[in-house]
């Protein structure tokens, strides 16, 4: 069955995480999304131990699965005018060059729209072109020390070390944000028949993101504090339990209730200081030191039966080996292996969504360098002499 976005093209020319992983998200609801590589191909193609080809590692597999694959020497002018043919058929153009790189290639919104004048046009870079900062590079770990985060992690660990959480949290997010934007264009495009430029900035998305909770009192004043409390409690954290690790949340009055009760503790909501939410939420620190020490006077087995009886939110601490054995993500079928035309079986994980009319699926695994190159200039328009001559003068890659 055709995914939702079937009928949608997208030339797509980003690289690493935060594009490929938005225009997968994409290309899993049935749209076609042309990847172009240069000449040396994706960076991530290289991160990691490949399968049987060089170039095939592992997270590009992941992000570039449901896309055909493009490989042109984009500096040379041939190969820019045939990339010119494919993006007049294309309903939306995607980049995550900095805007002074794309500018120079001759790919700018303005050099895409004289081609195509109702071209979905997106930009995901570092930060706003015109800002400040507009000519700065940027990569996941210098947007999370630069928004916050690395900050707001320090505080909250006991060293006030500031560090990193181990995911690239900024592109994954602000890869998010491109599909999102590309789809709200898209949409009015549909509506109006205009197309528009859209901008994606990591920095301010990310300080967006991360103020949702943490703009707390300064919403009310400009000397307000900054930093949601509970988040930031050092003693919010996995609790040791008798032989493991695990979360236990009480968070409304009956959560709180309930956990005193079953630990044969009720008067501690009778102690004005802890009676309601927000006095609560003023000793914030207590409150979870409380759970801290009595987490140890149990099993986490034995928690979880005791804190699922009393319907307050839990889980023990999986490792990410242990998803693969997690109940609920085998049922879901989430981890599956696929046959790949060059690098054997390979694991995938599913779209995580479920969709009646229209499921997204995994139809194709990520493509060689310049898989289909002839294949979709020849779709554009490009006749079989001109695509030849790319070929010969290297302005055009194929695999092999």
């Amino acid at each position: 069955m055709p995914g939702a976005l079937h009928g949608l093209r997208i030339v797509d020319l980003t690289n690493i995480i935060l594009g490929p992983y938005g225009t997968m998200l994409l290309a899993d609801q049935g749209a076609d999304v042309i990847k172009v590589e240069a000449p040396e191909g994706d960076a991530v193609r290289h991160i990691g131990r490949p399968g049987r080809t060089p170039g095939m590692g592992p997270t590009y597999l992941y992000v570039n699965r449901n896309k055909r694959a493009v490989c042109l020497d984009l500096k040379q002018p041939t190969a820019r005018a045939a990339l010119l043919k494919v993006v007049a058929t294309a309903d939306a153009f995607v980049h995550a060059l900095r805007p002074q790189a794309i500018a120079a290639l001759g790919l700018s919104y303005a050099d895409i729209a004289k081609v195509k004048p109702d071209i979905v046009y997106v930009g995901a870079y570092g930060f706003s072109a015109d800002g400040p900062y507009g000519r700065l590079p940027a990569y996941d770990d210098a947007i999370q020390a630069r928004f916050g985060i690395a900050d707001l992690m320090g505080r909250q660990a006991r060293d006030d070390t500031p560090r990193y959480p181990p995911t690239i949290l900024a592109d994954k997010t602000v890869g998010l944000t491109f599909a999102f934007s590309t789809l709200a264009a898209l949409m009015h495009r549909q509506r109006t028949g205009e197309g528009q430029f859209v901008e994606v900035p990591m920095f301010e998305t990310m300080s967006a993101w991360l103020m949702v909770e943490h703009l707390w009192e300064r919403t009310f004043s400009d000397a307000g504090a900054v930093g949601y409390t509970r988040l930031l409690a050092r003693t919010r954290k996995p609790y040791r339990t008798r032989d493991g690790w695990m979360a236990i949340l009480p968070y409304n009055d009956k959560h709180w209730r309930n956990f005193f009760e079953i630990v044969g503790r009720p008067e501690v909501l009778q102690d004005l200081r802890y009676a309601t939410l927000n006095a609560r939420s003023l000793r914030i620190e207590e409150m979870y030191d409380m759970v801290e020490k009595l987490a140890l006077e149990r099993t986490t087995a034995e928690w979880v039966t005791l804190l699922d009886r009393a319907q307050i939110p839990n889980a023990p601490v999986n490792r990410a080996e242990d998803l693969f054995n997690d109940p609920h993500l085998v049922w879901r079928q989430l981890f599956r292996r696929y046959p790949h035309p060059t690098e054997g079986e390979v694991m995938m994980v599913e779209p995580p969504m479920r969709m009646s009319r229209t499921p997204p699926e995994i139809r194709t695994q990520a493509r060689l360098l310049g898989e289909d190159s002839r294949a979709v200039l020849a779709e554009a328009g490009v006749p079989a002499e001109e695509i030849e001559a790319l070929a010969r003068s290297g302005a055009l890659i194929e695999p092999g």
